[in-house]
């Protein structure tokens, strides 16, 4: 391979060994033989040394995660319209003389995969945390036309806690989408708080975890007769919008 072709990319993030993404393209590059490119993690404790990234020779592109979708913006020399709407960042392109700017490929990856599960029923969604991938999702959902309430266990403006999630308000959402962290590898026994007995068949819960494959919440739902469903898809999806962008 000549150095002088070579294609970087990454994963920008805080403790993420686990990485979907760096298993996901190696995986990718090596099926469609496109040995001149490779994946590796950023994991850095803070941003303070994120400019020092962006010297890295052949770097071509980065997604970013937990915790720095939005902490990452100001850094980045120019944004997309969407993820100025969403206010989040997942991916980021670095451009010819060393520019960058920052997109959103979470929506596109939520929005593909929520689509099926959508059903008459569902005009109202709860929200379950307030990160930049929330934000993703709620723009999703109203580009479908899906109503959101946020839900988290600090009181903000737009948001109600837990305890104020009642059963006239479980019977109005039918769609839960869960974008905390709670329940992921390793701690699986853990979920949100609420009172999952006020579940129906005509309930759908999402996670945006996909390690475990079936989360707590999940379970939780499905033992209700919910339909439940993981963020495999959609991390698979926006990974293929964050290569399109990388590949124009």
């Amino acid at each position: 391979m000549s150095e002088k072709n070579r294609q970087r990319f990454g994963l920008l993030g805080r403790d993420i060994d686990y990485s979907f993404s760096r298993s996901y393209f190696t995986e990718k590059f090596q099926h469609e033989k496109l040995l001149h490119c490779s994946y590796e993690n950023f994991d850095l404790p803070h941003l303070d040394n994120f400019n020092e990234i962006l010297n890295t020779p052949h770097l071509r592109g980065m997604n970013v995660t937990i915790p720095y979708k939005q902490e990452v913006m100001p850094f980045l020399d120019d944004l997309d319209e969407v993820s100025k709407v969403i206010g989040a960042v997942n991916t980021i392109v670095f451009q010819p003389g060393g520019k960058t700017k920052g997109y959103n490929t979470d929506y596109i990856g939520f929005k593909d995969s929520i689509v099926p599960l959508l059903h008459e029923n569902i005009t109202n969604a709860l929200i379950l945390g307030t990160g930049g991938a929330s934000k993703a999702v709620i723009y999703a959902l109203q580009k479908l036309g899906v109503r959101t309430q946020y839900v988290s266990r600090k009181n903000a403006a737009n948001t109600i806690v837990y305890h104020e999630v009642t059963a006239a308000t479980m019977n109005t959402h039918k769609l839960i989408v869960n974008c905390t962290p709670l329940g992921t590898f390793p701690n699986i026994d853990e979920k949100p708080e609420l009172d999952y007995s006020m579940l129906t068949a005509k309930h759908v819960l999402f996670d945006l975890i996909y390690n475990p494959a079936e989360t707590a919440f999940m379970k939780a739902g499905a033992s209700h007769g919910a339909t439940v469903s993981n963020g495999q898809r959609m991390l698979i999806g926006q990974a293929e919008a964050s290569w399109k962008l990388w590949n124009p």
